[in-house]
């Protein structure tokens, strides 16, 4: 992995000197304390509150369905870039001819992405600290909901590094995650749909508002952690290889 930490630093940089990542980060705290916001006001004068459900579980949860919108659009605007925009310029072929492996250059590119992900997030926590005279501040919910949060754009990330390996030009890797990820929200939505237990359950399985709804209710499920994780795992060693057919000779 020689070379990662290069291949990251660069990444970060080169994300945080463009307008995109600010546009994204500006559009994306707007959206989110919009949300955050009007859930706060609809539970203040709801008479007695929600039974069971508390901003926060409400925040994360299904009840806010801009929060799952957000992760199926921030994911692969923040990647799309990563290895298309490389092979669109022409720097790809500097990259492979430098003493650096394939699996250095995704894994650092995925680990920019992932703290990039992560600082866009890192505002939100303002949001809670509103909640603190109210006496409905929980931490341990709080941080399970991050922790959903974290394991589902992890996941995402993974694919959109995969997809912009996959294109020639940040569009077309936009448009694949896009629909990559989008698949598996519709096929999530089948655990509602079928009639088969075997189908709900494989449909539940990679649900992502049921993965948001258990999270926010502080439930870490090991089997949402294995999926997501793996999902991981799959795309960027795909990615890999594909770069390594990059390097084998005509």
């Amino acid at each position: 992995m020689s070379g990662c930490w290069a291949i990251f630093k660069r990444e970060v940089q080169s994300t945080w000197l463009t307008p995109l990542a600010w546009i994204l980060l500006t559009t994306f705290l707007l959206i989110q304390g919009g949300v955050f916001y009007s859930i706060v006001v609809h539970m203040s004068q709801v008479e007695g509150g929600v039974s069971g459900t508390g901003p926060i579980q409400a925040y994360f949860g299904q009840q806010s369905l801009l929060m799952a919108l957000s992760l199926l659009l921030l994911c692969p605007a923040l990647t799309m870039r990563s290895i298309a925009e490389e092979r669109r310029s022409g720097s790809i072929e500097a990259l492979l001819s430098a003493p650096v492996t394939s699996a250095a250059i995704v894994v650092g590119k995925y680990l920019g992405s992932l703290l990039t992900y992560c600082l866009m997030w890192l505002p939100t926590l303002l949001y809670f600290a509103t909640l603190r005279e109210t006496g409905t501040l929980h931490l341990a919910t709080i941080l399970s909901g991050y922790v959903g949060v974290f394991m589902v754009g992890a996941g995402y990330l993974g694919i959109g590094i995969l997809m912009s390996t996959l294109a020639k030009s940040q569009f077309v890797a936009l448009l694949l995650t896009s629909t990559f990820i989008f698949s598996l929200f519709i096929l999530g939505i089948g655990e509602y749909i079928f009639d088969s237990a075997a189908l709900r359950a494989v449909c539940g399985y990679v649900s992502l508002t049921s993965t948001l709804e258990e999270t926010a209710q502080g439930i870490i499920d090991s089997r949402r952690l294995i999926f997501y994780f793996s999902l991981t795992i799959w795309a960027l060693f795909v990615s890999g290889r594909v770069m390594d057919s990059w390097r084998a000779p005509a």
